[in-house]
């Protein structure tokens, strides 16, 4: 079982730079915690909400971590395949590692009018802008008269390792299509136990049906927070979770002590999950840089 971070770029900081120097921090612990792989998210015309956006986030916080896998989630129906190539390439060449790109085709929600794009288009961008995306970092001048007119296109510099694609999904036809098209399979972070333990087998069980001999990467986002003991995190998370935290299920969270977090990643992985992807559940720096730090006994326990 690895353990990952996908650390949250919608933060509340109570400036601009301070919150650029907390995800700065963020990602320095995280490596202090020897954790697997980062990754930030993706999310357009969020005002007042901040949101710190992942190419330049990463391309800054890749300097504090390392050669252990790195990449960001893009919602790639919001994103003009050459230009998203291209930025993938050039933060491939920076990276010391390998390079993850999570992608999805994103909600139906104020960022697809936001672009001018039709809600109802984004299975078909997304399945052509993944092909397109994937011959251009093999060296191919591609053209296009689908979703994106393309005439000759090219882009250097190319992925030094490539670039392995998780598909996020979670209704049944797009678990298909991330069965069909993707490397690996990233979990909604909502799923109760239960539902996560169903859905990995019906992932494992689509990827048989597409041909293929292994289930790849099976990803599942967790939102969490690595108390001093059981007694502290309830305590810490208790208003926020009382709160209704992001409409999740309570049971889908993961809260407690060091012990208690790997027990549950430790169901998680005999569910057939290969990666848990975690977030920092509490907002504030100071739980954050503690969570992240902590997780290194999480690893040792799983270990």
């Amino acid at each position: 079982m690895r353990i990952g971070i996908s650390m949250a770029t919608a933060l509340r900081a109570p400036d601009a730079r301070t919150g650029g120097r907390w995800l700065v921090e963020r990602a320095a612990a995280a490596r202090e915690a020897g954790l697997d792989s980062l990754f930030v998210g993706d999310h357009h015309s969020t005002s007042p909400m901040t949101y710190y956006q992942n190419v330049p986030v990463l391309g800054r916080v890749l300097a504090e971590w390392g050669d252990k896998p790195a990449g960001a989630l893009f919602l790639l129906p919001l994103w003009h395949p050459v230009l998203l190539a291209e930025q993938i390439g050039t933060l491939a060449s920076l990276h010391e590692g390998p390079f993850v790109m999570q992608c999805a085709i994103g909600p139906d929600d104020n960022q697809f009018p936001a672009f001018g794009v039709d809600v109802k288009h984004r299975p078909s961008r997304f399945e052509e802008s993944l092909d397109i995306m994937r011959r251009l970092w093999a060296g191919e001048s591609v053209s296009s008269e689908g979703r994106w007119q393309i005439e000759d296109a090219r882009i250097s510099p190319l992925p030094p390792d490539g670039v392995e694609a998780w598909i996020g999904a979670v209704a049944r036809k797009a678990m298909d299509r991330a069965a069909r098209l993707g490397d690996g399979w990233l979990a909604a972070p909502g799923l109760t136990p239960q539902q996560a333990a169903a859905r990995s087998a019906e992932w494992h069980e689509r990827r048989q049906i597409h041909g293929y001999e292994e289930p790849g990467v099976v990803a599942i986002r967790r939102d969490i927070y690595v108390g001093e003991s059981d007694a502290e995190a309830e305590e810490t998370t208790r208003a926020v979770v009382e709160g209704g935290y992001r409409g999740l299920d309570p049971s889908a969270l993961a809260i407690g002590s060091p012990e208690t977090v790997a027990a549950e990643f430790r169901e998680l992985g005999e569910a057939g999950y290969t990666d848990v992807i975690v977030r920092n559940l509490m907002p504030t720096q100071e739980h954050a840089v503690a969570c992240i730090g902590r997780l290194a006994e999480v690893r040792a326990s799983l270990a």
